[in-house]
Formats: C-alpha cells, sequence, structure tokens
C-alpha cells in the first residue's frame, strides 16, 4: 500500500514536471518572430554597455543621438532575447559601432542555421532561457566593477570562527564550553548581519555566473557555435576552479525561494555560528578578482548567441527587411526604406551621393520622421547586419544628431544656448570626415534673419570633409543659398476645404506651395485674421523676390 502510494506521488511529480516543461517548449516555439511582452528596464539593461570598454570600437552612439532617434523605443522591438545576458549584449552591440567583415559572415551562417533549424533553435532558447531571472542581470559586475575588499580587522572574524568550531567541541566533554559557545555566537550574530549588507548583490550574481558556465558548457558543444569563441573552454575551466566555494552561495539563494523556513532556520544558525558568509565570500571574492576577462569571455559567448537567435526572431516577423551593402563610395542609397517604429510607414526611396539633403514642408509632413528612419536603418545595418527596406546601400559612416533640444533651466541655459552648445559639439566633429549629422530645424531657438544667416554658414560648415547632412527646415531662404552643397527634397500635402491630408512621400525639389495659412482657415481663425496674414505673405514674398 506504501509502496503504492509513493508511486503515485512519484508519478504526479513527473506528470507535473513533463507538462511545465512542455509548456516552455509551447512558449518557447510561439514566441519565435515576436514581440517580447516583458517589462524593459533600462537601467539593468544599460549596466554591462556602460562599464564595457570601448575603446576599439569605430563610434559608441551617444545619449544625446539615442534619445533623438528614440533608441529605447527601437530596443524594444528589435529585443527578442531569451536571457538577461543577452539582452544586456544586445543593447551593448546596437550602441557599439564595430565593423568586422569576418564576423559578420559567420554571425549570417549561424542565423541562417537558427531559422531553418527549428529543433536546433529550440534546444538553444532551452538553455538561454535558464539565464532570465533578474539576478542574472548582475553577472556583469562580477568582472566590471571593483568587488568588496575585506575590512582590516578580518583575521577577527577568522578567530572567533575558530573559537566557535573549538568550543563546540569541546563542549561535548566539558558542558562549561556551551557558555563560551553561547558568548561567541552573540558576537558572530552581529557581525553576521553586518555582512548581509555586502552579501545581498552576490546572493544573486555568484549563482548566476555557475548559471552561465553552465549554459556556456553545453552551447559549446554544438560544432557550429565553437567558432565564435575558440578559447573558451579554457575560460570555462579557470571559472570551475571556484566552483565549490561558490556551491554555498547557490544554495543560498535556493533557500531563499525553494525550500522550507525550518531549514532556512537551521542553516541560518550554522552560518551564524561559524561565520560562514563573509569568510567564503571574501574567498570568493578574491579568486574571481584574478579571473574577470574569463568570466568576460563566457559572457560575451552566451550573449553573443542570444543576440543572434534575437535578430533571427526580428527577421522572422518582419515583411520586408535586407541586409545592408557596405560600400567605399560615400552614397547611400535605399529602396523602399520604412522607419522600423512606424506601424504601416509609407516607404521612400533614398539616392544621396555627393550632397548633402535639405529637407522642407510643414510640420507633421514627414521631414523628421524620415530623418529619424535613415539614421535607425544606417545604425541597424551597421550593428545587426539588418535594415528595414528592400535594398540599402550605405558607406561606414559615424551618426550625429541634433532633433531634440531642450532649455537647461536648472543649469540656466536657454533653449537657444543649448542649440549653440550641441551644434558647436557637431561642427568639431565634422572636421575629421566621414560623418551623417542629422538635423532638424537649425537654430529655431532665435529670430528669422540671424537665424537664416547662421543656419547657412553652419550648414555649408558641416557639408565639408566627405560629411552627409540631412536637415529639416522651414526656412525656405536656405534652398536658394546652399543649392551648391545641398539637393533639395521636400514633403507636401494636400488641402481642401475641410481637411489635410499627408502622402508622406519624398519629392525632389524645394517646396512650392505653403499652406500655413490656409490651414488656420479651416480650424476657423476669424477672417480678419486670415486676410491680415495673406496681405502680410504676399508683401513679404515681394521683398524676398526682389531682394
Amino acid at each position: 500500500m506504501v509502496k503504492d502510494i509513493l508511486y503515485q506521488i512519484k508519478f504526479s511529480f513527473s506528470k507535473l514536471k513533463f507538462n511545465s516543461k512542455k509548456e516552455t517548449t509551447n512558449k518557447l516555439k510561439a514566441s519565435f518572430g515576436k514581440l517580447k511582452d516583458d517589462a524593459f528596464d533600462f537601467d539593468y539593461i544599460q549596466k554591462y554597455f556602460r562599464k564595457k570598454d570601448h575603446s576599439e570600437a569605430f563610434q559608441v552612439l551617444s545619449d544625446k543621438t539615442c534619445n533623438d532617434l528614440d533608441f529605447e523605443d527601437l530596443f524594444i522591438l528589435l529585443d527578442r532575447t531569451h536571457s538577461k545576458v543577452g539582452q544586456q549584449y544586445l543593447y551593448n552591440q546596437l550602441r557599439t559601432i564595430v565593423v568586422n567583415e569576418n564576423k559578420t559572415s559567420l554571425n549570417e551562417a549561424l542565423i541562417k542555421k537558427i531559422t531553418e533549424d527549428s529543433d536546433f533553435r529550440l534546444s538553444v532558447q532551452k538553455r538561454l532561457d535558464k539565464l532570465n531571472r533578474k539576478e542574472a542581470y548582475y553577472i556583469s559586475t562580477l568582472f566590471q566593477e571593483e568587488h568588496l575588499h575585506p575590512p582590516k580587522w578580518f583575521f577577527i572574524i577568522k578567530l572567533l570562527s575558530f573559537t566557535s568550531l573549538i568550543s563546540l567541541v569541546l563542549a561535548f566533554f566539558n558542558p562549561m564550553f556551551f557558555m563560551v559557545l553561547l558568548a561567541v555566537f552573540c558576537i558572530n550574530f552581529i557581525l553576521h548581519y553586518w555582512n548581509k549588507k555586502n552579501i545581498v548583490e552576490y546572493v544573486g550574481s555568484i549563482p548566476e555566473l555557475l548559471k552561465l558556465n553552465s549554459v556556456a558548457s553545453h552551447l559549446y558543444v554544438y560544432d557550429q557555435f565553437k567558432k565564435l569563441s575558440p578559447d573558451l573552454p579554457k575560460s570555462m575551466a579557470i571559472i570551475n576552479e571556484v566552483k565549490s566555494r561558490m556551491r554555498f552561495f547557490q544554495l543560498e539563494a535556493k533557500l531563499q525561494g525553494e525550500l522550507e523556513i525550518i531549514l532556512w532556520f537551521v542553516f541560518e544558525i550554522i552560518k551564524t555560528m561559524f561565520l560562514l558568509e563573509p569568510l567564503l565570500l571574501f574567498g570568493v571574492l578574491k579568486r574571481l578578482n584574478t579571473k574577470r576577462n574569463h568570466i568576460d569571455n563566457v559572457f560575451q559567448f552566451v550573449g553573443h548567441i542570444d543576440m543572434l537567435i534575437s535578430i533571427a526572431s526580428l527577421r522572422e516577423g518582419l515583411n520586408t527587411y535586407c541586409l545592408p551593402n557596405i560600400n567605399t563610395e560615400n552614397q547611400i542609397i535605399a529602396k523602399e526604406m520604412s522607419h522600423p517604429l512606424v506601424f504601416n510607414c509609407v516607404t521612400n526611396d533614398v539616392h544621396l551621393s555627393e550632397k548633402s539633403v535639405l529637407l522642407t514642408g510643414s510640420n507633421m509632413s514627414g521631414k523628421t520622421t524620415f530623418i529619424r528612419a535613415l539614421g535607425l536603418n544606417i545604425i541597424t545595418g551597421l550593428t545587426i547586419n539588418t535594415c528595414f527596406a528592400k535594398a540599402m546601400t550605405f558607406p561606414l559612416l559615424k551618426i550625429f544628431s541634433a532633433i531634440r533640444i531642450s532649455d537647461d533651466l536648472l543649469n540656466d541655459k536657454s533653449y537657444y544656448f543649448e542649440e549653440v552648445l550641441t551644434i558647436k559639439e557637431l561642427l568639431s566633429i565634422s572636421q575629421d570626415g566621414n560623418n551623417l549629422f542629422l538635423l532638424d530645424e537649425i537654430f529655431k531657438g532665435t529670430n528669422t534673419v540671424e537665424r537664416i544667416a547662421a543656419g547657412k554658414s553652419v550648414l555649408s560648415a558641416l557639408a565639408r570633409n566627405g560629411n552627409k547632412v540631412l536637415v529639416s527646415t522651414h526656412d525656405i531662404e536656405l534652398t536658394d543659398m546652399l543649392l551648391n552643397q545641398y539637393d533639395l527634397y521636400h514633403f507636401s500635402e494636400t488641402v481642401n476645404e475641410n481637411m489635410v491630408g499627408f502622402d508622406y512621400k519624398l519629392k525632389e525639389g524645394k517646396l512650392k506651395n505653403r499652406n500655413a495659412i490656409k490651414i488656420l482657415e479651416i480650424n476657423d481663425y476669424p477672417k480678419e485674421v486670415i486676410e491680415e496674414a495673406m496681405e502680410i505673405s504676399k508683401e513679404m514674398d515681394k521683398i524676398y523676390t526682389t531682394n
């Protein structure tokens, strides 16, 4: 009877485990090609990027440019990773432009394998999913940040731990030593909970490091991944040297979440009595401190594979995408390019050769969206080898922008002054050449005359040295002043009696029709206001035409 009951219990647990695995499998299968439904905490996602050494990179995208181009929204669209390690790695790769043709070829071969072989992909996804807990965000701190150092009086902790052990042993022969043990326990209790604030971060990161090493070892079994990091076995072996000590913290994590409170209490008494936590913590950190490069190698290996899964999933969910052609001819050519964040986006063709581009058009006609679309497509093309277009060709360019500018009241800086400082930085950068500058409504924080004068001068300077400039403006006067350096394009709208319509299509030449006053009329502005505005407009046109 008892045997039958035990069998039924065992069978029930096996069934639950099987159903759980089946549910995970179905979930992973369904997720391919789909957006994540997770919350995105960019403070954690950015941790690896912020501490990473980028000295070898061609360019690191600035916070200013990322803000201008809605980078966080882009990341939410692109991120299809299955681990926190992969998520951090993908974020770093998207903000760091490093061109390696050999690596790109290998990546594309692996992406093809991931896309076509669903069983292979699923097995990899299951491994990566083991690193999807929030605690995995802290793995990077183990090789990027300064470790906690033991206090100068750390020898006292060793002495007290030894005293506890001796007192416990001697107490079996002389009960008086139980009093000594109790006294030492009280002191140890204080020290144990003093150390709790030190262990909080590590009780999460150290167990996840063990898990990272395990996941890497399982992924390295596949021959397809071995080319990514030929020396990885050495790094994994070196990390395993500390494995036995690190398992203590793995047990700590499990006791907090999986086992009964009684077991936790017993374990806590033992740890307190012998001061195990500070002894093991500082011992582990000392050893891990010499293994930073190896932890980094394993982190990048796993993160890179997860990034490839993410790229494959992204492409699977797109109706149109292409692999970019990186040329050396200083041309930017795109066929049916779209903005990745605009639903049912109207596509546009682009052909920039020797000259830069000056865009005109009314508000909401599509100028700024087009500028952002080009910038984002070049970024994704250079980082994940994917563009949101039917075809796209461009040279290796550094990308800078001045689109969103706001005043800084805390530091007593006006909008115009902030704009001046931003443009000054771009002028300095332009001296090196081979940059792409994305600008919207240059110097709109000042008066018309000086805005046009300064705008012409700055835009002429930025377009030199092989730089490309994509700028929007409402100042029609600039179209004639910059003809030698800029090709003219515009976006337009149609206005009838009751409404304004936009087609969002890029058109050659400068904008000829002006509808701003007509739009005021559609929105029921007073008749006398409209008439006066029309008269003033006609007079100003005469002055400009005459001059």
